[in-house]
């Protein structure tokens, strides 16, 4: 015979008080683990959605990072040449030669300068990145001193709004324009004409070259041809695999952090779990007696103590979830250790994480009430209704 689960609830309910912080023990536990789960996700889905599956990536052999890599104008030159490069209606091939450096920008309300990314890029690497949108302005002309800010930079960097001015590489950059990428890393970037920014900071090769495929499956035949010319010394890659490697670092920094202050701190919970269903059970004996006098056996005892607790469980998490996903109101900045520049970045919930999180509950749930379950099942009739 089983017990009704309305027993449970209804024993939660009397103990308003000790439900509420039990749960709230918990509740807090669950944030930290959902928080670092998001942020992880958040920071993945920024720089994989930097790139496009219609596009590829062409670098140096062996370079990690485009600040690593140097690709030469008559290689850049040959790229343009081969055949499954798109080209647009005028016959122009869709390819993108572009520099990518580092300058050092002061960040807002009087902030120490910081490493933030400068893109030097043609009129073809704007059309090759559609997501990116201007907010404010224009865009860079070729072959002047102007630059565009993308939004991450624009809101937590000085002197960056249209009409300022920005020294770096020994020269004033007038900023002509805001965009928005769509919350991935090019919006912490700079951007302007690859011509001049080769020459501010003294560059002789590009850094990498972005090309559009005729289609999604060209690419095993580009990297063949690639392969198969002696004067491409390249490694090619599709844009989302290129930039899902560059958070590799910083993302195995985040989850080992957050996973282990999760761990410690959910020892604490279920402990606090385990306190709360050990004064239920000492509170109850007399109760327990009576239901094992009617009939009940010790595996209901058992299940309705365990679910009681998995139920207090699960209101934490709940509780917890929800307060996280308000996270995704805020952006945060923090270094990128592959490129050694600030990149912007917000909390995302995904399904997965509400599944991981809910699990993660029912787990503390289950730990924490396991040892009084076993106490109250173990009661004998006759010691329980005495105690009473």
């Amino acid at each position: 015979m089983k017990i009704p689960f309305s027993y449970v609830f209804r024993n939660l309910w009397t103990r308003k008080v000790t439900t509420l912080l039990t749960a709230g023990g918990m509740a807090l536990v669950v944030f930290v683990f959902a928080a670092v789960l998001m942020l992880d996700a958040g920071l993945r889905h920024t720089l994989v959605s930097t790139g496009s599956f219609d596009n590829a990536i062409l670098l140096r052999q062996s370079s990690q990072t485009e600040i690593q890599s140097s690709v030469y104008r008559d290689q850049a030159s040959l790229i343009e040449t081969l055949p499954d490069v798109a080209r647009d209606a005028g016959g122009n091939p869709q390819v993108s030669k572009e520099v990518l450096v580092i300058a050092q920008i002061r960040k807002a309300g009087g902030g120490k300068p910081q490493n933030v990314v400068v893109r030097g890029l043609p009129p073809m690497g704007v059309k090759l990145r559609p997501q990116v949108k201007l907010t404010a302005g224009r865009m860079f002309r070729v072959g002047s001193s102007e630059i565009v800010v993308g939004r991450g930079i624009a809101e937590n960097f000085e002197s960056v709004d249209v009409g300022q001015s920005l020294r770096f590489a020994g020269r004033e950059w007038t900023v002509v324009g805001h965009f928005d990428a769509g919350k991935s890393g090019f919006d912490s970037e700079i951007w302007g004409d690859v011509e001049q920014m080769m020459q501010a900071f003294k560059r002789s090769t590009y850094s990498s070259v972005i090309v559009k495929l005729q289609d999604p499956g060209a690419f095993p035949r580009l990297q063949q041809h690639i392969n198969d010319d002696q004067r491409l010394i390249l490694d090619a890659k599709p844009e989302p695999s290129f930039y899902e490697e560059q958070s590799k670092s910083l993302s195995t920094f985040i989850s080992i952090l957050g996973i282990t202050l999760s761990v410690i701190f959910s020892i604490g919970a279920m402990i606090g779990a385990m306190i709360t269903m050990y004064a239920a059970v000492a509170n109850r004996t007399g109760e327990i007696g009576t239901l094992r006098a009617l009939g009940f056996r010790r595996s209901s005892i058992l299940a309705a103590f365990l679910t009681e607790s998995v139920l207090l469980a699960l209101v934490g998490g709940a509780a917890g979830l929800l307060i996280a996903s308000c996270l995704q109101a805020f952006t945060i900045t923090t270094m990128n250790w592959q490129s050694f520049s600030q990149l912007s970045f917000g909390f995302y919930l995904t399904p997965g994480i509400v599944a991981k999180t809910m699990v993660f509950s029912v787990i503390m749930g289950l730990v924490g009430g396991f040892l009084p379950s076993v106490q109250a099942a173990r009661l004998e009739i006759v010691d329980s209704l005495r105690a009473a």
